[in-house]
This record gives C-alpha cells, sequence and structure tokens, in this order.
C-alpha cells in the first residue's frame, strides 16, 4: 500500500491563520486531489494492461491474470487506514490517525478500529449518547463539528496558541500534557523562547520518527514477501546469483562522518585511496544488500547494466573490481560506522567514488547478472545554461558540474555543440537546490543562470491544417501526397562548378504519421544505424509486442496512412495504390532496410525513379561510381539541412523532402576516376553537392510558408468555484488553450483542462498560486508538439489586411516572430530589428559665430 506524507502543516497555523474547521477542508480537498491524481494513474495502467492481456492468446487468460484487470475503485490514500501522515519535517513533529485513535480508545471506551474509521470524514461524537453518528444524528448547533476536528485539531491548534501567542494559556499546555500523560521537564516548560517550549512539548506528544516508522511498518510490505517481486523486476529470466548488492551515489561532507571507529580510535577521513583530496566532499554508495554479508575491506567485483558474463573477454570494460573501506549504517542525520553488514540492510559505502559515476552492482564474483539499470518515471525537462561570473572559474564550474553529475543521478549535465554549460533538472525546485548546491557546495562560484533553454521544431503549414472533421468537404485529403505529379513547387540549385543540379520538393507529411514517427524515433535510428534486428527487438516497447519490430513500423505507416485516407467523403483506391507505390520506391538509404523495396528487382531499370533517371543521362563507368560516391554527400546535405531549419537552426519536424539529382561528366576527364574527388576552384565536389542540398532543402522549406512548432503540456487544474476568474486571467496571460472545465461530484472544486506552451510554463505553478491564495493547484504534463498558426513573415497583401495594417511598417511582432528572434539572439544569428524606433534632429539652442 502506498504511503503519503503530507508536509508543512505548521503553516495552516502560524502564516494562513486557518481555524481547525476550515484547515480540515483544505486538508480534505488536497487528499482528494492527490486521490485523482493516482486514479488517472491506475486507469492508465489499468488499460494497458487489459489492452495487453486481452492482445494474447485466449488460453494464457488465467486467474493469475485476472487479478490485473480487477478495478479498485477505493482512494488510493486514507488517513483512517493509516498511510497517510501530516508532518512539520522541519521541526520533526508529525501524526497519524492510528495514534489518536489508540489513545481516545481508552478514554472513549470504543474499539481502536471503530475509531480510526470515524477519525476522518463526516463522522460525529454525541457526547449524550456517547456515540459515533452521522450530522443528521446530532442535530444543529454552532459546536457541531467532525470528530477530526474535535479530538484531533482542536488540540494540536490549542497548543500552537497557546505556546507561541504572548497571551496563551498555559493552563492548555498543562492540561494536555496531563491528558496525553507527557514526560516533560519543567526547565523546559519554563523557557522563555516560545518556540523551544512548543518543541519540547511537541516532541514528546507527536515525534515524527514516530509516526512515519509506524506507517511504514504497517503499510509497506515486509522485504521477505516482495522479494520474489522485486526479484523477477531487477533480473529478468536470469538464474546465476551469488552475491548482489543494488547502489547508487550521493555526496556528504566530510566533516559530517564518524570521526571516531568502533574501538574509539580516531580515524583519518581525508585520506581516501583515490581522491585528490582537495574537495571536501566524499561519495558514499547509497546500497541495499539483496543476499551475503558485507563487510569493510572486502573486494568486490562492479558491474555495469552492460555486463554480461556469458560473453566473458569481450565485456571487460563493464566490470571493475574495487576494495571498501567503510561501511556505515544511515541513522537520521547522523552515519554509524560498522564492521559488516547482512542481507536486507541499507547500507553506505565509502571508497567507491572513482569507480561508479551513476549506478552499478557489487557482486563477490564474476559469475553473476548486474541488475536492471535504474528506470526514472520522468525525465528532467527544465535545461537552462549556466557560466561562471568571472571567466576565470570555468575550471572550478567544470569541476563542480561533475561532482553534482556523480551526486545525483537524476541530474543530467552536458556540453551543447556551441559550448554551453546545460543543467537538465526535473522543475524550478529541483533547479533552485541544484544551483544552491553548486554555490555553495560543489563549484563555489558566483554563477550566472539564463533564462531555460526551450526546444523548438519548424516546419510548413500544411493544406487543410486546423480544419475540423466536419469540415472534410472544403479540401480534399490527397493534396498532401502530391509527390512527383509535375507541380512546379520544387527549388533547383546548382553547384558552383556546375555540373550538379539538386531539385528539392517540401511535403507536409499527415499529422498521424508523423506521430509514428515521433514514436518510433529509436527504432528507425538504429536502422539509420544499420543495427541488426536482434536488436532492434530490444526496443519493441516503442511499437507494440511482435517477433520483427520492422514489419510491426511497416504496418503502422501503411494503416496510418490508408486512415487518413478513408477518413475522407471521396476515397480513390487507384491514388492510394499510386502513392504507397511511391513509398516504396522510397530512398534505399532507409526504405531498403525497412523492406519496402523489392530487391528482386533492378531498382536502376525503373525509370520512374530519379536513380533511373540519374543513370540514363550517361553510361559512362566514371560517372557511375562518381555518382555512387555522391550519395552519402546527399544525406549528409539532407542532414545538416533538416538537423537547423531555416528559421532559427532548430531540428525540422512532420516534413517529407523530394530530392532529385542531376550530374553532368566532367569535360575531358570522364575516363579518369582518380579525379573523382580531386579540388577545382570551388573547392572540394562532394562539399559543393553537400552545401547544394542543404541549401535546396532549407529554401524549399521558406517558400511553402514555414512555421514554428512548439511542444505542448496538458494541463489540469483543480480550483474552487470562487477563483475561477483568477485561473482564467492566469491562464490567458500564459496563452494557454482550455479544452473544458466540469465540476467534480460531491466537492466544490471545479476540473479545467487546458494545453499550456512549454515556453509558457516556467513560473506558472507560483503565479497561479499566487493569484488564487494557493486554493488552485496544477497538473502540467507533456503532450504533444503544435505548429504557431501565425506567419512570422506576415506582410499585408489583401485589400482587407491593407486597409487593416496599412503598408506593414506598424504591425506588431507576432508571438512565432518574436520567439523565433529570442532563439536566434541566444545562438548568435542576426536578427532584423530596428535599433532606433523613434528618433528626432537635435535642435540647437545657441549658435556661436
Amino acid at each position: 500500500m502506498p504511503c503519503l506524507v503530507h508536509n508543512k502543516i505548521d503553516r495552516l497555523i502560524c502564516e494562513l491563520r486557518l481555524s481547525p474547521m476550515e484547515a480540515y477542508n483544505r486538508l480534505l480537498r488536497i487528499v482528494h486531489e492527490v486521490n485523482g491524481i493516482m486514479s488517472a494513474y491506475k486507469s492508465e495502467k489499468y488499460l494497458s494492461d487489459v489492452d495487453s492481456i486481452l492482445a494474447g492468446p485466449s488460453e494464457k487468460l488465467g486467474d493469475e491474470n485476472l487479478e490485473f484487470i480487477e478495478d479498485d475503485e477505493e482512494d488510493t490514500f486514507q488517513p483512517q487506514k493509516g498511510n497517510v501522515a501530516f508532518v512539520c519535517a522541519l521541526d520533526g513533529r508529525g501524526f497519524t490517525i492510528c495514534e489518536f485513535a489508540e489513545f481516545y480508545s481508552t478514554k472513549l471506551g470504543a474499539s481502536t478500529a471503530a475509531l480510526q474509521k470515524a477519525l476522518w470524514g463526516p463522522w460525529y461524537f454525541n457526547p449524550k449518547t456517547k456515540m459515533i453518528v452521522e450530522k443528521k444524528g446530532i442535530g444543529t448547533g454552532s459546536k457541531v463539528r467532525p470528530m477530526v476536528v474535535q479530538f484531533v485539531l482542536e488540540p494540536l491548534w490549542q497548543v500552537y496558541q497557546a505556546a507561541l501567542e504572548p497571551d496563551g494559556d498555559k493552563a492548555v499546555l498543562e492540561k494536555v500534557i496531563k491528558s496525553f500523560n507527557l514526560s516533560i521537564p519543567p526547565r523546559e516548560l519554563q523557557s522563555k523562547d516560545p518556540k523551544t517550549v512548543l518543541q519540547s512539548v511537541m516532541s514528546h506528544w507527536l515525534p515524527l520518527s514516530y509516526a512515519v516508522l509506524s506507517m511504514v511498518v504497517k503499510c509497506v510490505p515486509d522485504p521477505v514477501s516482495t522479494q520474489s517481486f522485486c526479484i523477477s523486476r531487477l533480473l529478468p529470466k536470469r538464474e546465476i546469483l551469488d552475491y548482489d548488492v543494488d547502489k547508487n551515489m550521493f555526496a556528504v561532507r566530510i566533516k559530517m562522518l564518524p570521526q571516531r571507529g568502533s574501538n574509539a580510535e580516531i580515524l583519518d577521513n581525508y585520506s581516501e585511496k583515490g581522491g585528490n583530496g582537495e574537495s571536501d566532499e566524499c561519495f558514499l554508495a547509497f546500497a541495499r544488500i539483496f543476499s551475503g554479508v558485507l563487510y569493510s575491506g572486502q573486494r568486490v567485483f562492479l558491474l555495469s547494466a552492460l555486463y554480461d558474463p556469458l560473453k566473458g573477454e569481450s565485456v571487460q570494460k563493464h566490470i571493475q573490481e574495487a576494495e571498501l573501506q567503510s561501511l556505515y549504517l544511515m541513522m537520521g542525520q547522523g552515519l554509524k560506522l560498522v564492521a559488516s553488514a547482512k542481507a536486507g540492510n541499507v547500507v553506505a559505502i565509502r571508497g567507491l567514488g572513482q569507480h561508479i559515476l551513476k549506478s552499478a552492482t557489487l557482486s563477490s564474483t564474476r559469475n553473476c547478472w548486474p541488475f536492471s539499470s535504474m528506470v526514472y518515471e520522468v525525465s528532467p525537462t527544465l535545461k537552462v545554461e549556466v557560466e561562471p561570473t568571472d571567466p576565470t572559474d570555468m575550471g572550478a564550474l567544470m569541476k563542480g558540474l561533475w561532482l553534482l553529475n556523480r551526486a545525483d543521478p537524476f541530474v543530467e549535465v552536458a556540453v551543447s555543440f556551441r559550448g554551453e554549460n546545460v543543467l537538465a533538472v526535473a522543475g524550478e525546485v529541483h533547479l533552485e537546490r541544484y544551483l544552491k548546491d553548486l554555490n555553495e557546495r560543489f563549484a563555489k562560484v558566483s554563477l550566472e543562470v539564463f533564462p531555460p533553454l526551450v526546444s523548438y521544431k519548424e516546419t510548413t503549414e500544411g493544406e487543410g491544417e486546423g480544419e475540423g472533421e466536419g469540415e472534410g468537404e472544403s479540401c480534399n485529403p490527397l493534396e498532401n501526397l502530391k509527390l512527383l505529379s509535375g507541380s512546379s513547387d520544387y527549388v533547383e540549385k546548382m553547384t558552383p562548378n556546375g555540373r550538379y543540379v539538386v531539385r528539392v520538393q517540401v511535403i507536409k507529411l499527415l499529422l498521424n504519421v508523423t506521430k509514428v514517427l515521433d514514436e518510433c524515433a529509436d527504432l528507425l535510428g538504429g536502422i539509420i544505424g544499420g543495427q541488426s534486428i536482434k536488436c532492434l527487438e530490444t526496443q519493441r516497447s516503442s511499437i507494440d509486442e511482435e517477433d520483427n519490430p520492422i514489419e510491426a513500423f511497416k504496418r503502422r505507416i501503411m494503416d496510418a496512412l490508408e486512415n487518413h485516407i478513408s477518413s475522407g467523403n471521396e476515397i480513390d483506391k487507384e491514388r492510394v495504390e499510386k502513392y504507397k507505390a511511391k513509398w516504396q520506391k522510397g530512398s534505399a538509404h532507409v526504405s531498403e532496410r525497412l523492406g519496402f523495396v523489392d530487391n528482386s528487382n533492378d531498382i536502376n531499370n525503373d525509370a520512374d525513379s530519379a536513380a533511373g533517371t540519374l543513370l540514363e543521362v550517361t553510361q559512362a563507368s566514371s560517372l557511375c561510381q562518381e555518382v555512387q560516391s555522391l550519395q552519402s554527400s546527399i544525406v549528409s546535405g539532407f542532414q545538416l539541412a533538416t538537423a537547423a531549419g531555416p528559421l532559427c537552426d532548430e531540428p525540422m519536424w512532420g516534413l517529407a523532402f523530394v530530392v532529385e539529382a542531376y550530374i553532368s561528366p566532367l569535360a575531358g576527364q570522364a575516363d579518369e576516376p582518380e579525379s573523382l574527388q580531386q579540388s577545382d576552384q570551388y573547392g572540394i565536389f562532394s562539399g559543393q553537392v553537400m552545401t547544394a542540398v542543404k541549401d535546396a532543402c532549407r529554401a524549399a522549406v521558406l517558400q511553402k510558408k514555414p512555421r514554428l512548432v512548439e511542444a505542448m503540456y496538458f494541463c489540469e487544474l483543480n480550483t474552487p468555484t470562487e477563483y475561477l476568474g483568477p485561473m482564467y486571467a492566469v491562464l490567458a496571460r500564459r496563452q494557454a488553450r482550455v479544452l473544458k472545465e466540469e465540476m467534480q461530484e460531491g466537492s466544490p472544486l471545479f476540473t479545467v483542462h487546458a494545453y499550456l506552451p512549454v515556453s509558457e510554463s516556467f513560473g506558472f505553478p507560483d503565479e497561479l498560486r499566487r493569484w488564487t491564495s494557493e486554493a488552485a493547484s496544477a497538473l502540467l504534463v507533456l503532450s504533444h508538439w503544435e505548429a504557431l498558426p501565425e506567419d512570422p513573415f506576415f506582410v499585408p497583401k489583401t485589400e482587407e489586411e491593407i486597409e487593416e495594417f496599412g503598408d506593414g511598417s506598424s504591425v506588431l511582432p507576432n508571438t512565432a516572430r518574436k520567439l523565433i528572434d529570442a532563439v536566434r539572439r541566444r545562438k548568435g544569428l542576426p536578427v532584423e530589428e530596428k535599433v532606433v524606433q523613434h528618433a528626432t534632429k537635435q535642435r540647437t539652442l545657441g549658435r556661436n559665430v
């Protein structure tokens, strides 16, 4: 059973000044929202499990599969079940409903189980009958309140008020101490510091350690019952197991390590083997022992996730041998030095900092399979560029980034192709913590943090884009599939020496085809890289459970194409087959590896193919060799163009390019193969071809009304009715698009679904909480890519546009143009802008003759 810890409960009393009833309503709403999020995750997993089970053979659908299809309608987190704790972690205090139920069971003469169910929800205590009833059984009155407010929150509020307020009633503290049988020294109660008095009472009454540990013992399964389930996931289909420890790294200050050993001897913590001794940070391995016993000073093997004991010498780079210097038990904020640790313990290991970057597996033998690599539910989405304020501190920053990358397995540190130090984290709070660690612990230099880096893509305006399903009569869905129909929408470029001519036509892909390509990006990369089918089968999760991932990808492409065509009002079977044949005759660089090209036929003899046309120009053997040698140049030019579009050097998205190449023989040297790559006055010929293809592709995109594509978040907001107005104002300022709104049944909350641009999401949660008095909450999930409808190069042309905007000089830059200019400035590209907007000639008041 999962557990929920609600932190900063003291803010309800000290900062927000809420009454116990108002605080209960707020806590009830928060638990309800968290359960809603968990329900959404459970429903997605439920649907995926049902699909995977029902898609399999019917004879495999046994009882072991039926248990996964059972739908659990209960909420995941229920305080009455004991899996929700309300704590103040900073001051070390917290409680669960179970603690109060155990105490009041003797006071009220009721069973602990009955009180545990009644201390959360609409249950009331009737003092006359000494019974737990619903609201209708107790009547109305100003003192009518739920039991959780009466028996849990009100005593807590009374203690805070009596201890912190100057005119607080000290008798209340004595009453609470007597009622709950607390043994507190009188000297601590007589302190003049109110916080000391409060800390003394709360640490004895509601200690955080007891609340959290009791909740874990009650709700979390023990290691013995979960071992079989965990091992099956950590070691899938592997039986060789001798001694395993799974671990990752974390950093602590050296002064936090124990100064004395188990025999009271003084330890030298600064003499770590393999270390440079310059940093005051020590990297410890956070490890859990699954089998065997771990000893200090023992030599073990470190296995990476790619190690295979069956391959022998070929995987020596994935295995290392190291000595364990020290073992520590992590006791709260301290570390206790131990000589050994048995299976089931979680320990900190010193001495492996120079051998492991993120995570690894420890084993006492080479004949052991490593654990699976760590998998995170989310990936770092916020990327920022960091630089030292003083350029001479660049070395210290690089070292600090290296230490930070090792200290947290979730953070990603990279250097962009322009030399920027990019830090990728999970969110703004995550970033704030990392920057503080860099400034104070790892780098110890002043940092300059630039605005977040947002990724964009470039595409073109598609025919019929933005129309609904009911408006299909105005657009033929086959228009996007015109490939070689004799249209003049192409761009022609020639190499400087005049020998090579390339014609490029760009076509907007269908959205569902683009989606399939995005989902299968890893598979396509493997195909282009020349990986075998056996290697590609490891990426089946991105497609479906098929024996041959290439066949599954081909079927998905064809299905997406046919589904889009069949959705139109007119279905032209002949044109469908024609365009499918055109696809199957595509470039051998990818299509042949996907199996779209029939290898039994000689593609060079096809008069309709570009290669056939190319070979019909000349039959000279030297020219054929030159054509083959230039294929890689054509592909390289195409990759350069699509990796950096013409708008702001961002990757292109959702486009198909038709490239036709024509080459003429070199005059007087047609029979000299050795002169194929000789340089002329314009440079090497392969470089000229690459540049011509790149320029032609970029010019073709500019000709087809280019558009900027930005990533979109799916945003789910929950807010009370009275804060709908401020919430919509925040969404409007952030350029969000509201999809729907509905009121949650049985609660006063509204749920609003919207699409929010990623570029506008930074600072959005803080602004939303500020404008709604922290009553609204937002959940952001990366949804899709969406093209901006604005034309970044808009110029008034029609009469209506000229009448509204004039000659165009008064047209303000639209959103797309602003984003493009911002990216170009960041990359150092030229930007068209007016340096002086308004200027007047200086008037000379005095004249010297």
